[in-house]
């Protein structure tokens, strides 16, 4: 960590206000590796020891963490381990020196953005219910989709366990004879739930894909390839998720839209 003026690094340890810092050491009972200090001057938390008044102050060093992008692949468990010896994410990243864990999961036969990370507050504060950060998925299935399964579908269905959906957008982005693909967003996460949504209004996934979480777009990323997050992302992430908390998860079901324009979209299904 880069060296920070002392008053700075006592204030964010919580050990004084800055104000009651630089007063210390004005007067000279702060030493840094028991060597007075004066105004002005600069430490590195992580390797300088600092006394006031002849006692050592704690200084908690903070942790790096790591946050990654994975384009999963289809056929891969979304799982730290498999006692089955089958393929799972954690394979793709093995040569990254954390210990990561998956944001939420896509299932083995779906595919796309798949964050991952060692912040455990991350972690929760992106899968909890209030979070709500939505996840926007690129759906194929057969055969085509009606306007009134679309309907039902964004409106909320009732799943095999009796439990009801929460209201979500569709837009219709291919429809032919024999098959429609739907971009679905969804604001919460159970399991295999666009599978079994398609699968309650008569309908069978042949692809599915989530493209974007939040602000974070899963872009030109190449299936098994992965990517550190941005700073800039990761402070997107956390905004909208505090900001679907805020809202409580009201939110209402976006109409159904047959294509127009967007069937001339080229991107791959």
């Amino acid at each position: 960590m880069a060296e920070q003026r002392i008053q700075k690094v006592l204030a964010d340890q919580g050990i004084c206000s800055r104000r009651e810092a630089e007063r210390l050491i004005a007067a000279g009972k702060v030493k840094v590796n028991g060597h007075p200090v004066t105004l002005g001057d600069k430490m590195d938390p992580d390797y300088d020891k600092v006394m006031i008044d002849g006692q050592t102050q704690r200084i908690v060093r903070k942790r790096q963490y790591t946050y990654i992008m994975l384009h999963k692949p289809r056929g891969y468990l979304t799982t730290r381990s498999d006692d089955r010896g089958r393929k799972t994410v954690m394979d793709l990243v093995s040569d990254v020196p954390a210990m990561l864990r998956p944001v939420g999961r896509l299932d083995k036969d779906s595919e796309g953005l798949l964050l991952m990370t060692d912040d455990g507050a991350f972690i929760n504060m992106l899968t909890h219910p209030s979070g709500g950060v939505g996840k926007l998925y690129r759906v194929t299935v057969n055969p085509r989709a009606t306007e009134q399964q679309i309907i039902e579908m964004s409106s909320g269905v009732v799943l095999d366990d009796g439990v009801k959906t929460k209201p979500c957008v569709i837009h219709v982005v291919v429809d032919e004879p024999g098959r429609s693909v739907l971009e679905i967003t969804l604001h919460e996460g159970r399991n295999r739930q666009i599978r079994r949504m398609c699968s309650a209004v008569g309908l069978q996934v042949v692809r599915l894909r989530r493209s974007a979480e939040g602000p974070v777009k899963l872009g030109m990323l190449q299936p098994g390839e992965y990517r550190e997050l941005k700073k800039s992302e990761i402070n997107a992430l956390r905004n909208a998720a505090m900001k679907s908390a805020g809202k409580g998860e009201s939110r209402a079901a976006s109409p159904a839209r047959r294509p127009g324009p967007l069937k001339k979209r080229t991107n791959s299904d």
